[in-house]
Protein backbone atom coordinates (compact mmCIF):
# COMPACT_ATOMS: atom_id res chain seq x y z
CA UNK A 1 0.00 0.00 0.00
CA UNK A 2 1.16 3.51 -0.85
CA UNK A 3 -0.24 6.57 0.95
CA UNK A 4 0.47 10.02 -0.51
CA UNK A 5 -0.18 13.66 0.28
CA UNK A 6 0.89 16.91 -1.35
CA UNK A 7 0.84 20.33 0.31
CA UNK A 8 1.46 23.75 -1.26
CA UNK A 9 5.21 23.17 -1.21
CA UNK A 10 6.03 19.52 -0.59
CA UNK A 11 5.20 15.84 -1.06
CA UNK A 12 4.94 13.05 1.48
CA UNK A 13 4.47 9.30 1.10
CA UNK A 14 4.33 6.13 3.20
CA UNK A 15 4.94 2.60 1.92
CA UNK A 16 3.30 -0.19 3.93
CA UNK A 17 2.97 -3.95 3.79
CA UNK A 18 -0.46 -5.47 4.39
CA UNK A 19 -0.68 -8.80 6.20
CA UNK A 20 -3.18 -10.75 8.26
CA UNK A 21 -2.06 -8.78 11.30
CA UNK A 22 -2.72 -5.40 9.69
CA UNK A 23 -0.79 -2.57 8.04
CA UNK A 24 2.95 -2.25 8.69
CA UNK A 25 4.76 0.90 7.43
CA UNK A 26 8.18 0.02 6.01
CA UNK A 27 9.32 3.28 4.38
CA UNK A 28 8.69 7.02 4.63
CA UNK A 29 9.78 9.80 2.29
CA UNK A 30 9.23 13.50 1.65
CA UNK A 31 10.47 16.09 -0.82
CA UNK A 32 10.04 19.70 -1.98
CA UNK A 33 8.12 20.71 -5.07
CA UNK A 34 10.15 22.29 -7.87
CA UNK A 35 9.45 25.97 -8.69
CA UNK A 36 7.42 25.05 -11.81
CA UNK A 37 5.42 22.47 -9.84
CA UNK A 38 4.29 25.10 -7.33
CA UNK A 39 1.96 26.48 -10.03
CA UNK A 40 0.14 23.16 -10.60
CA UNK A 41 -3.54 22.89 -9.76
CA UNK A 42 -4.26 20.95 -6.56
CA UNK A 43 -5.39 17.78 -8.37
CA UNK A 44 -2.18 17.83 -10.44
CA UNK A 45 -0.08 18.25 -7.30
CA UNK A 46 -1.82 15.24 -5.75
CA UNK A 47 -1.25 13.23 -8.93
CA UNK A 48 2.39 14.31 -8.96
CA UNK A 49 2.62 12.97 -5.40
CA UNK A 50 1.53 9.53 -6.60
CA UNK A 51 3.98 9.57 -9.52
CA UNK A 52 6.79 10.75 -7.24
CA UNK A 53 6.11 8.01 -4.66
CA UNK A 54 5.98 5.24 -7.28
CA UNK A 55 9.29 6.46 -8.72
CA UNK A 56 10.89 6.34 -5.27
CA UNK A 57 9.79 2.74 -4.66
CA UNK A 58 9.56 1.58 -8.29
CA UNK A 59 11.77 -1.51 -7.95
CA UNK A 60 9.86 -2.82 -4.94
CA UNK A 61 6.39 -2.12 -6.38
CA UNK A 62 7.17 -3.68 -9.78
CA UNK A 63 8.33 -6.84 -8.02
CA UNK A 64 4.91 -7.42 -6.43
CA UNK A 65 2.94 -10.37 -7.77
CA UNK A 66 -0.43 -8.76 -7.07
CA UNK A 67 -2.06 -5.36 -7.38
CA UNK A 68 -1.36 -2.74 -4.73
CA UNK A 69 -3.49 0.15 -3.47
CA UNK A 70 -2.70 3.87 -3.57
CA UNK A 71 -4.56 6.07 -1.08
CA UNK A 72 -5.10 9.74 -1.97
CA UNK A 73 -7.27 12.54 -0.60
CA UNK A 74 -8.39 13.78 -4.04
CA UNK A 75 -11.39 11.75 -5.22
CA UNK A 76 -11.14 12.62 -8.95
CA UNK A 77 -7.78 10.83 -9.22
CA UNK A 78 -9.61 7.49 -8.99
CA UNK A 79 -10.59 7.99 -12.64
CA UNK A 80 -7.34 9.46 -13.97
CA UNK A 81 -6.13 6.32 -15.78
CA UNK A 82 -9.37 6.15 -17.78
CA UNK A 83 -9.40 9.84 -18.71
CA UNK A 84 -9.31 10.64 -22.44
CA UNK A 85 -8.21 14.28 -22.20
CA UNK A 86 -4.75 14.83 -20.71
CA UNK A 87 -2.20 17.63 -20.73
CA UNK A 88 1.31 16.92 -21.99
CA UNK A 89 2.81 16.17 -18.58
CA UNK A 90 -0.31 14.25 -17.51
CA UNK A 91 0.12 12.01 -20.57
CA UNK A 92 3.74 11.47 -19.58
CA UNK A 93 2.66 10.53 -16.05
CA UNK A 94 -0.03 8.18 -17.39
CA UNK A 95 2.58 6.37 -19.49
CA UNK A 96 4.79 5.91 -16.43
CA UNK A 97 1.89 4.77 -14.22
CA UNK A 98 0.85 2.17 -16.80
CA UNK A 99 3.91 0.13 -15.76
CA UNK A 100 2.29 -0.62 -12.41
CA UNK A 101 -0.64 -2.84 -11.43
CA UNK A 102 -2.49 -0.73 -8.87
CA UNK A 103 -5.77 0.93 -7.94
CA UNK A 104 -6.36 4.44 -6.60
CA UNK A 105 -8.66 4.78 -3.59
CA UNK A 106 -10.00 8.02 -2.16
CA UNK A 107 -9.47 8.66 1.55
CA UNK A 108 -10.39 11.92 3.36
CA UNK A 109 -7.38 14.07 4.17
CA UNK A 110 -8.16 14.01 7.89
CA UNK A 111 -7.32 10.28 7.90
CA UNK A 112 -3.97 10.67 6.12
CA UNK A 113 -2.05 11.45 9.30
CA UNK A 114 1.43 10.18 8.36
CA UNK A 115 1.74 11.38 4.74
CA UNK A 116 0.19 14.70 5.77
CA UNK A 117 2.85 15.17 8.45
CA UNK A 118 5.58 14.44 5.91
CA UNK A 119 4.27 17.01 3.42
CA UNK A 120 3.84 19.76 6.02
CA UNK A 121 7.26 19.98 7.66
CA UNK A 122 8.11 23.51 8.81
CA UNK A 123 11.39 23.69 6.89
CA UNK A 124 9.75 23.56 3.45
CA UNK A 125 7.95 26.90 3.59
CA UNK A 126 9.49 30.14 2.21
CA UNK A 127 11.47 32.00 4.87
CA UNK A 128 11.64 35.40 3.16
CA UNK A 129 10.74 37.35 0.04
CA UNK A 130 7.42 37.84 -1.75
CA UNK A 131 6.45 34.17 -1.52
CA UNK A 132 6.70 34.34 2.27
CA UNK A 133 3.73 36.73 2.27
CA UNK A 134 1.72 35.83 -0.83
CA UNK A 135 2.11 32.04 -0.83
CA UNK A 136 1.74 31.52 2.91
CA UNK A 137 -0.17 34.39 4.57
CA UNK A 138 -0.59 32.21 7.67
CA UNK A 139 3.08 33.01 8.39
CA UNK A 140 1.98 36.43 9.62
CA UNK A 141 -0.87 35.36 11.85
CA UNK A 142 -0.32 35.27 15.60
CA UNK A 143 -1.15 31.66 16.36
CA UNK A 144 0.11 31.60 19.97
CA UNK A 145 -0.12 34.56 22.31
CA UNK A 146 3.04 35.66 24.13
CA UNK A 147 1.53 34.97 27.54
CA UNK A 148 0.60 31.44 26.44
CA UNK A 149 4.21 30.79 25.45
CA UNK A 150 5.45 32.04 28.82
CA UNK A 151 2.87 30.01 30.72
CA UNK A 152 3.61 26.67 29.13
CA UNK A 153 6.37 24.53 27.69
CA UNK A 154 6.16 23.81 23.99
CA UNK A 155 7.72 20.56 22.88
CA UNK A 156 8.76 20.13 19.26
CA UNK A 157 9.84 16.86 17.71
CA UNK A 158 11.11 16.50 14.16
CA UNK A 159 8.80 14.44 11.97
CA UNK A 160 11.64 12.11 11.03
CA UNK A 161 12.40 11.30 14.66
CA UNK A 162 8.72 10.81 15.43
CA UNK A 163 8.24 8.38 12.54
CA UNK A 164 11.42 6.48 13.46
CA UNK A 165 10.11 6.10 17.00
CA UNK A 166 6.80 4.70 15.71
CA UNK A 167 8.67 2.21 13.54
CA UNK A 168 10.90 1.17 16.48
CA UNK A 169 7.86 0.59 18.71
CA UNK A 170 6.17 -1.51 16.01
CA UNK A 171 9.25 -3.71 15.50
CA UNK A 172 9.85 -4.17 19.21
CA UNK A 173 6.20 -5.06 19.75
CA UNK A 174 6.51 -8.07 17.45
CA UNK A 175 9.48 -9.29 19.50
CA UNK A 176 7.79 -8.84 22.87
CA UNK A 177 6.31 -12.17 23.99
CA UNK A 178 3.79 -10.39 26.21
CA UNK A 179 2.17 -8.36 23.44
CA UNK A 180 3.05 -9.75 20.01
CA UNK A 181 0.01 -12.04 19.76
CA UNK A 182 -2.49 -9.22 20.43
CA UNK A 183 -2.04 -7.31 17.11
CA UNK A 184 -2.39 -10.62 15.26
CA UNK A 185 -5.73 -11.32 16.94
CA UNK A 186 -6.97 -7.79 16.32
CA UNK A 187 -5.85 -8.02 12.68
CA UNK A 188 -8.05 -11.09 12.26
CA UNK A 189 -11.04 -9.08 13.45
CA UNK A 190 -11.10 -10.68 16.88
CA UNK A 191 -11.80 -8.67 20.02
CA UNK A 192 -9.20 -8.41 22.78
CA UNK A 193 -10.48 -6.71 25.92
CA UNK A 194 -9.26 -3.10 26.34
CA UNK A 195 -6.88 -3.38 23.34
CA UNK A 196 -7.17 -1.84 19.87
CA UNK A 197 -4.99 -0.79 16.92
CA UNK A 198 -4.61 2.85 15.96
CA UNK A 199 -6.05 3.18 12.43
CA UNK A 200 -3.28 5.50 11.22
CA UNK A 201 -0.02 4.38 12.86
CA UNK A 202 -1.10 0.77 13.62
CA UNK A 203 0.34 1.14 17.12
CA UNK A 204 -1.19 -1.08 19.80
CA UNK A 205 -3.41 0.82 22.24
CA UNK A 206 -4.55 -0.13 25.74
CA UNK A 207 -7.57 1.99 26.71
CA UNK A 208 -6.38 4.69 24.24
CA UNK A 209 -2.80 4.64 25.63
CA UNK A 210 0.04 3.54 23.34
CA UNK A 211 1.58 0.25 24.46
CA UNK A 212 5.37 0.59 24.77
CA UNK A 213 7.24 -2.76 24.64
CA UNK A 214 9.76 -3.70 27.30
CA UNK A 215 12.68 -2.22 25.38
CA UNK A 216 15.01 0.05 27.44
CA UNK A 217 16.25 1.93 24.36
CA UNK A 218 12.74 2.89 23.25
CA UNK A 219 11.63 3.74 26.77
CA UNK A 220 14.67 5.99 27.25
CA UNK A 221 14.02 7.69 23.91
CA UNK A 222 10.44 8.50 24.94
CA UNK A 223 11.58 9.88 28.30
CA UNK A 224 14.20 12.07 26.60
CA UNK A 225 11.58 13.54 24.26
CA UNK A 226 9.35 14.34 27.23
CA UNK A 227 12.16 15.99 29.20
Amino acid sequence: MVETDTSDYALGAVLSQISDSGKHPIAFDSGKLLPAELNYEIHEKELLGIVWALKRWRAFLLSLSSSFEVLTNHSSLQYFMSSKILTRHQAHWAEFLSEFHFSITYRPGCLATLPDALSHQDNIYPERGEDFISKKPMNYQKIIKQEEIQASKIFTVKVEAFLNLIESIQKALWQDSKYRSIPKELGKGKSVQDYSLDSSSQLLLFEDWVVVPNDPTIQLSILQKKA
